[in-house]
């Protein structure tokens, strides 16, 4: 009976191992595919299948170290008693991926806004390549002229990284622009939990009491930035008010 070879037994051991680390790799996308489509039920959203690899790709890349965050100048800080009321921080002229949505409730919005920018970062762009993260991802909200309600039209939005502002990828989904911002000074306040309408109602009106002068900001509209995906439970929030040009 012939010997197996020091060479063939290298390539079968090399192959086994190969579909070893694939099952793996298989079965963690199924995992985190699953947690997602659990954290979409909860908000009412449909987590399709193919969103397992930008989920996968997303959480492997989902390092400190490996999100850049949107460069700004603090002008101001306001405490009180030593707790931090608010920043005023001026952001810089820069391009953004944008999507409108306009589902019954903001969570969806903001969980089918997120998930179809993450294709976008995901290689689904014309370079190709993992764009890479930034934050936060925000969303722009508007309300009645009275301050009272939320309308349903939001604007889900990704900072481009510093190396593609002077040519961004185009997205393959049509429903994604790209979109210029202008320089524009935000006056910020943190918050943690869930973003919904009454808690964004709730937050809106409590800057509008601690600031000296809401007048010069807009009425009507108004950021939200996540520095946490919308499936993480203690999410880390923004809201920003936006000073008049």
């Amino acid at each position: 009976m012939a010997e197996e070879s020091p060479d063939s037994a290298y390539h079968s051991n090399g192959s086994s191992l190969e579909e070893e680390a694939e099952r793996m790799e298989d079965e963690e996308q199924e995992r985190l595919l699953s947690y997602w489509q659990s954290v979409g039920r909860g908000h009412q959203v449909d987590v399709p299948r193919d969103m397992a690899e930008p989920i996968q790709q997303l959480t492997r890349n989902n390092n400190p170290q490996g999100r850049q965050t949107i460069p700004f100048t603090l002008i101001q800080r306001k405490e009180k008693l030593g707790d931090l009321l608010y920043e005023k921080r001026q952001y810089g002229k820069a391009k953004w991926a944008c999507i409108k949505m306009k589902e019954k409730q903001y969570e969806q919005s903001i969980c089918l806004g997120f998930m179809k920018l993450m294709r976008y970062i995901c290689e689904q762009n014309s370079s190709g390549l993992y764009l890479g993260i930034t934050i936060p991802i925000v969303t722009i909200v508007h309300t009645n002229e009275s301050q009272s309600e939320m309308t349903q039209s939001v604007t889900v939005a990704y900072y481009l990284p510093e190396v593609l502002q002077d040519e961004p990828p185009h997205p393959f989904d049509s429903d994604i622009i790209i979109e210029e911002w202008p320089s524009t000074i935000v006056y910020s306040r943190s918050f943690r939990g869930i973003t919904n309408e009454d808690s964004i109602m709730r937050e809106i009106n409590l800057l509008a009491e601690i600031l000296e002068s809401p007048e010069l900001c807009l009425q009507d509209t108004f950021i939200i930035a996540g520095y946490t995906n919308p499936a993480a439970a203690n999410r880390h929030n923004e809201i920003w008010f936006l000073q008049r040009p």
